[in-house]
């Protein structure tokens, strides 16, 4: 008997090592799951217009709109980008931390230019471009969500 439970131990510890691996390789490509970007709803806010702004609009209006643009893009943002860069905006490490962005308009600029165009690194893909999927109105209202975010301590 002592020799079948010799040769079944190579099998099992080959076995968990496969599995052990696709877990591996399943969560470090797959972030906080498998989701396909969606378009964001901005109805209620005010309409930006084609040309791209450089600072956060809805932001500069406050009032109202500053308060419509972070609940819609809390949804934006749990749709689009919690994925990658943590849920409520608290980065798991897979990409960078967006409550640290710098305020006002040198934050806005660097979002916009990420969001917008994506970014890729030494020729590997980093984040996918947003710009034909998401509206200025659904960026900026990304936006306006995660730098209401209490940033880490």
């Amino acid at each position: 008997m002592k020799k079948q439970y010799i040769r079944i131990a190579p099998a099992i510890f080959v076995l968990l090592a496969v599995v052990s691996l696709q877990f591996l390789i399943v969560s470090t490509t797959r972030g906080h799951g498998d989701v396909a970007p969606q378009a964001v709803d901005t109805e209620g806010l005010e309409p930006l217009g084609s040309d791209f702004l450089e600072e956060n609009p809805y932001r500069l209006a406050g009032g109202e709109q500053y308060e419509l643009a972070i609940e819609i893009g809390a949804s934006g943002y749990n749709q689009n980008c919690a994925r990658c860069h943590g849920l409520e905006a608290i980065s798991g490490g897979i990409a960078p931390d967006v409550r640290l962005l710098e305020d006002g308009i040198l934050g806005d600029e660097w979002f916009m230019e990420r969001v917008r165009k994506g970014y890729s690194q030494n020729g590997a893909y980093k984040m996918p471009s947003f710009q034909e999927l998401l509206s200025q109105e659904a960026m900026w209202a990304i936006r306006s969500y995660t730098e209401t975010r209490p940033k880490p301590e």
